[in-house]
């Protein structure tokens, strides 16, 4: 397994770092950007309890990937960075090198409806997503992921017009960093895969993408075809252990036969979780 990406790092005159390689288009053949391979990352969340109970801190995740887990990359939650401000930023950086442990990407929460019929809120939400876009150009990540739920009475194609302003003044900001947005179905209009598929359309930038939440199937939400519609623009996985190690085989083939090659976070809750996604993903990405 690749343990860094191929990445071109050039400097931004506030003495930020970004990566220089382009993020690559949706279609057919997607992958994360800089990507020409598969690899496995951690999602913080799925070690949150550890996290809230002050057993370590953002700071110590490159140590916890490597000599824990033994995997490759880590993904960040935008509400357990602890101060990020530059130095802070840099010490996380140097950390990183340290194991070897590539920063993929910061889940950004909290910052602000993307889906909202108040152009006013709009604009404050993009406000809030800037210095998020900062950090992970700083920290090298390729891009953030964010939510986008929308009121629950909304008209859908009302709706469709709100998100893609948001995301339109988002990725002014972003494209010049070189950071990708990609939206995860956390609720909302984001749990709708056609509604996606349509916004995705809509915007037309290859710095905007899907974030596939696995999740689990139920009768509220067939996650197999939710998948399997949003792959084209998947800059990402937020994997997850699905009820039977069949299933979970079943989508990773789903990835892999749509030309999906890059990153698979896992967010399965807590130390085994991770262990038993690492397991799963081994045997059907690398071992056959």
């Amino acid at each position: 397994m690749k343990t860094r990406r191929d990445f071109i790092k050039t400097t931004l005159s506030a003495g930020l770092g970004i990566c220089a390689v382009r993020l690559n288009r949706p279609g057919l053949s997607t992958a994360t950007p800089g990507m020409v391979t598969n690899d496995i990352s951690i999602a913080q969340w799925a070690l949150v309890d550890e996290i809230n109970e002050g057993q370590w801190t953002t700071l110590d995740f490159p140590r916890i990937a490597r000599e824990d887990f033994d995997i490759n990359g880590i993904e960040f939650v935008n509400t357990l960075f602890e101060s990020p401000t530059y130095e802070y930023c840099q010490r996380l950086k140097t950390n990183a090198e340290d194991y070897g442990v590539t920063m993929v990407l910061i889940m950004v929460d909290s910052e602000g409806e993307t889906c909202t019929p108040s152009a006013e809120e709009r604009k404050q939400t993009v406000i809030n997503h800037r210095k998020w876009i900062d950090v992970a150009s700083l920290l090298g990540c390729h891009s953030i992921r964010t939510n986008c739920r929308g009121p629950a009475d909304a008209d859908p194609e009302e709706a469709l017009k709100w998100a893609a302003d948001t995301y339109h003044q988002m990725l002014e900001y972003a494209i010049p960093a070189n950071v990708g947005i990609c939206i995860e179905n956390h609720g909302g209009f984001s749990n709708d895969a056609d509604w996606m598929v349509a916004l995705m359309k809509k915007v037309n930038n290859r710095y905007f993408g899907t974030y596939p939440d696995w999740r689990s199937p139920s009768e509220q939400f067939d996650n197999y075809n939710y998948l399997k519609k949003t792959l084209p623009w998947a800059m990402g996985m937020s994997y997850r252990n699905q009820p039977n190690e069949e299933t979970s085989a079943k989508m990773i083939w789903l990835c892999q036969d749509s030309g999906y090659r890059g990153w698979y976070g896992i967010e399965s809750a807590g130390r085994d979780g991770i262990r038993e996604g690492k397991r799963i993903l081994q045997k059907y990405l690398f071992d056959q």
